[in-house]
């Protein structure tokens, strides 16, 4: 099947039914309906599985809510079945059946089904559906209007490698071919950034690649293709289906990212519905190490007073970016590696938590990287210009006492030849991370002499020291700087007024102790 016109054809179908208002509810309807595709997939390999080992695999749907027993409306032969569920009686099947046995509830029509039961012993990957169908609805009204839609989906065929494939990277897009998807406050990493930052981070089988703050699960996506053609045994295999970890806040992006890493070959994800900073950074001193990080944590956002008591009082912080980086520096592994995307707000930024966690981050940290991003690389949904931290958990060497970092190359990624911003429909591509990484390996310095813009530039630790930390280097030019919308206008400003008058008072103080005397406003 050519998937290429698959959401379209989703889309259109929605539009007539009444129960569906916006594309939230569009974009939920759709992967509540893949997942039991993609799932029912999952289980036949499972079962292949098992009988090699001579047992028998059991789901832990009820044999008649299995996707093959009620979905498919035509049989093997490609003829339609006279039994195919259709209309009122599709939607009292789903309401009344499928979703409360799904949710762990018993079914409300007389069909007797108890609701699905997951212990400690169940299988990850087979917990994870009654942990999906805890957090959607299906929100049709039109049983005729779902038959088609199931339809179209099940026309899907997962055994095809090919069409598998293909279909992943339509999925990974659903959210961003959505006009408003942006509104409910999910900005997704475009995939030419995740790609490179795996390639940068270089991932090796054995190690354990962690995304606290998954969104639908790019990074470990990114991760995972990366790490398959480095699998030589069957030993390695096993290794394989271990080697991520995810963690994610919100239900809808959990289920997308659910979805998703089943959809990419992961038998038992290790992904947890959860907030990655309610925990006591403590409980992270020994176990919960992770090895590789890669990370695009929320920011703009705020916590509440309860998370903050789970970081010392230096690093408590508003903004969720911080507490973020907090949390990756507490979980990241010895010789551990890892690339953080955060806004131009951490960079510049001077008040007591972000200072505090930048110096942290130098003096036990090996920052050596500081990539700037153009402003519109996550337009349409916010202009928020942004950076990716690459930093390791080790000591750089002939770093100065008391510091693991010895330098930091900064480098500007301007926007490429033909393009004044990315958009929706002129996004980032794997060809425009092409100049970092010809600069990555063979770093130098590039500044015009005549202008004294600086593109890409060296500093050592004691001057971003002697800076205060301020990681705002490299900047674009001013003309080149993109309107913000006025609220965002407005923070950057106040944020940057701090940074100034945080300077300012620096200054006057230097002053006053060469001269010897303090004044008194």
């Amino acid at each position: 099947m050519a998937v290429n016109n698959l959401v379209k054809r989703l889309q259109q179908i929605m539009w007539k039914d009444a129960g569906i208002n916006g594309d939230a509810q569009r974009i939920e309807q759709m992967v509540w309906i893949f997942f039991l595709k993609v799932y029912d997939s999952q289980e036949e390999d499972w079962e292949i599985d098992e009988e090699e080992k001579g047992g028998e695999f059991v789901s832990i749907i009820p044999e008649e809510l299995r996707w093959r027993n009620w979905a498919p409306s035509k049989d093997e032969e490609g003829k339609y079945k006279n039994d195919t569920l259709t209309g009122d009686a599709l939607l009292a099947f789903i309401n009344n059946r499928l979703f409360p046995v799904l949710k762990g509830q018993d079914a409300l029509d007389n069909s007797g089904l108890k609701g699905i039961r997951v212990t400690r012993e169940t299988p990850r990957g087979q917990a994870i559906v009654q942990e999906v169908f805890g957090e959607v609805n299906q929100y049709m009204k039109n049983g005729t209007l779902l038959r088609q839609m199931i339809d179209v989906v099940d026309e899907i065929d997962f055994s095809d490698s090919a069409e598998s494939h293909m279909f992943g990277d339509i999925y990974e897009g659903i959210l961003k071919d959505l006009q408003t998807a942006g509104k409910a406050g999910e900005f997704y990493t475009p995939r030419a950034l995740t790609d490179f930052i795996i390639n940068r981070l270089k991932p090796q089988l054995g190690e354990k690649v962690g995304d606290f703050a998954m969104g639908t699960g790019g990074f470990l996506v990114s991760a995972l293709q990366y790490l398959e053609p480095q699998q030589k045994s069957a030993e390695d295999a096993v290794t394989f289906q271990n080697s991520i970890i995810g963690q994610e806040w919100k239900p809808f992006p959990y289920l997308l990212a659910v979805t998703n890493l089943l959809l990419h070959g992961m038998k038992h994800p290790d992904l947890h519905h959860m907030d990655s900073l309610g925990k006591p950074m403590s409980d992270y001193n020994k176990e919960g190490k992770v090895d590789v990080i890669a990370m695009n944590p929320p920011y703009g956002g705020s916590t509440d007073d309860s998370v903050k008591q789970n970081f010392k009082s230096e690093f408590r912080s508003s903004e969720t970016a911080d507490l973020f980086m907090v949390l990756i520096m507490q979980r990241l592994a010895k010789k551990g590696r890892a690339a953080v995307i955060v806004p131009d707000g951490f960079l510049f930024g001077v008040d007591g938590a972000k200072l505090a966690i930048k110096t942290k981050l130098l003096q036990e940290f090996n920052l050596h990287t500081i990539i700037r991003l153009p402003g519109s690389i996550f337009a349409p949904y916010t202009s928020i210009a942004t950076n990716i931290l690459f930093f390791n958990n080790e000591r750089s060497d002939e770093a100065p006492e008391n510091y693991s970092t010895k330098e930091t190359w900064f480098y500007r990624l301007d926007m490429p030849d033909g393009y004044k911003h990315f958009s929706k429909t002129k996004p980032m591509l794997v060809a425009h991370a092409q100049p970092i990484i010809d600069w990555w390996d063979e770093r130098k310095e590039i500044i015009n002499e005549e202008t004294g813009d600086e593109k890409s530039r060296c500093f050592s630790v004691e001057q971003l020291i002697s800076l205060d930390c301020n990681f705002d280097q490299c900047k674009f030019p001013k003309d080149e700087e993109e309107i913000l919308p006025p609220k965002e206008l407005l923070e950057v400003y106040y944020k940057k007024r701090a940074a100034l008058d945080h300077e300012i008072d620096k200054t006057l103080a230097e002053i006053q102790k060469i001269l010897g005397f303090k004044i008194e406003l």
